[in-house]
């Protein structure tokens, strides 16, 4: 039998209905750190004391900085991209609304800045990650890299990637783009 002859078993991507029905039949709970990747249960990274620090820090940060009737600012909670997508990032700044989000995971739409912590994910948040956000429209998307000590920033999504990416060092400043008035020193969002 050649080659070209083989069929290989493969099985379709699991939608994002179809993840969230295989997490109820399997029991999972919120202490089962898995992801919907590209149609994919992906396995996430245990966190390590530093990701946790960086994590609260922007928390604290982002709490302080934005008004409550401006941001809503989400920790480690799923957002919904498109049909085969729902990552749960590190921290994401949403719209605020009045239910809390209770009739509707967050989708693009509702994002105005999502961030990732990176020290031992730095190639998924960069490559996979960022694609996914950007194919899926999210303006503004954060990478946190605590090993390198700088900060990715990635805005204007566009044909699966950002068009405009920049990496800021420690001593430099940036805002949000949807809160220009509000600024931040890169070295007080590291740890």
């Amino acid at each position: 039998m050649a080659i070209e002859d083989l069929q290989l078993e493969s099985r379709p991507p699991l939608t994002v209905q179809e993840f969230e029905e295989l997490a109820r039949a399997e029991g999972w709970d919120e202490d089962i750190r898995v992801e919907l990747l590209d149609g994919e249960v992906v396995w996430m990274s245990p966190i390590n004391d530093r990701h946790a620090a960086c994590v609260k820090r922007l928390n604290q940060h982002f709490n302080r900085r934005y008004a409550a009737e401006q941001v809503l600012v989400s920790v480690q909670d799923p957002i919904r991209i498109e049909r085969y997508d729902e990552p749960q990032p590190d921290v994401t700044l949403l719209g605020p609304r009045a239910d809390f989000y209770a009739r509707g995971t967050p989708t693009p739409a509702d994002i105005l800045l999502l961030v990732e912590v990176a020290d031992t994910t730095l190639r998924t948040d960069l490559g996979r990650k960022a694609r996914i956000y950007a194919d899926g429209g999210v303006s503004e998307y954060w990478v946190v890299d605590l090993n390198n000590r700088v900060l990715y920033v990635h805005r204007a999504p566009e044909g699966g990637g950002y068009t405009s990416r920049e990496v800021l060092s420690v001593t430099e400043r940036l805002s949000a783009e949807f809160a220009p008035e509000v600024e931040f020193s890169v070295s007080e969002l590291l740890i």
